[in-house]
């Protein structure tokens, strides 16, 4: 019965001592909507993230980087077709060009509306940008004061990473699989990371409710918290679902 199962789900000694919550693996890839007048910009950004490219394994792409001979149009809509995360760079110049107001923009925003990808509009200048197809975005830095404004334009960097850490964090959580959720809860169950191992089991659970295994778990970990009442409804939802074990 599996009240009474007392085993932890993985053997200590296979487990390695840095779990999945430490070392994402899933790659991030990043592409950037510019006007090339403010590539300097684009570079400093570039330079801010570079902890978060490290921590998170964010991979960046931007137009500069076309090889001689190659299709620039198609280029770009593979990349852009392909992201995780889309920053559009806004300034005068952005919403000047036909291109990148017209299509790098419009692409982006269709795929984000469709969940396939998140879109960040950075301000960079001054500029009239509201009722702009992407004005109902939450827009970087907070409270839509452009980068060229601040006094120490670093901080400003130093703000829009920090909120760019925020959704890299969400976006990882939603792009896990159910064992991704599963094989973290046990890596941390194993290190007695209890909290964590139990929220990780409840990720399983959300992609999939019909998971015994996440069940018994998520119940072996409440009962290490001496949270019995809950440990027990855990138990009796993985008797239902697996009723053989």
């Amino acid at each position: 019965m599996y009240a009474m199962i007392q085993a932890t789900p993985v053997d200590n000694e296979v487990v390695r001592h840095e779990s999945m919550a430490d070392t994402p693996k899933q790659e991030i890839k990043l592409v950037y909507c510019y006007a090339r007048e403010y590539k300097s910009l684009r570079d400093e950004l570039e330079k801010h993230l570079s902890w978060l490219k490290r921590r998170y394994q964010l991979t960046s792409w931007h137009d500069r980087e076309i090889l001689p001979g190659e299709e620039w149009e198609q280029a770009i809509d593979t990349h852009l077709n392909s992201a995780h995360l889309i920053f559009l760079l806004i300034s005068p110049d952005f919403m000047a060009s036909d291109y990148c107001y017209g299509k790098e923009m419009q692409r982006a925003l269709e795929r984000h509306k469709a969940g396939n990808c998140r879109v960040i509009p950075i301000l960079l200048r001054p500029t009239y940008w509201e009722d702009a197809p992407f004005s109902s975005l939450q827009l970087l830095p907070t409270e839509a004061r452009c980068i060229t404004t601040w006094p120490n334009r670093d901080e400003a960097f130093r703000e829009v990473v920090i909120e760019i850490s925020r959704t890299i964090k969400d976006l990882l959580i939603s792009l896990k699989t159910k064992e991704d959720w599963l094989k973290e809860g046990d890596n941390l169950h194993a290190l007695k990371r209890y909290e964590e191992a139990l929220a990780a089991y409840e990720q399983a659970i959300r992609l999939d409710s019909n998971n015994a295994y996440a069940y018994i778990n998520k119940g072996i970990i409440l009962r290490n918290l001496n949270r019995y009442e809950e440990a027990f409804d855990a138990y009796e939802q993985a008797t239902y679902l697996d009723p053989n074990n």
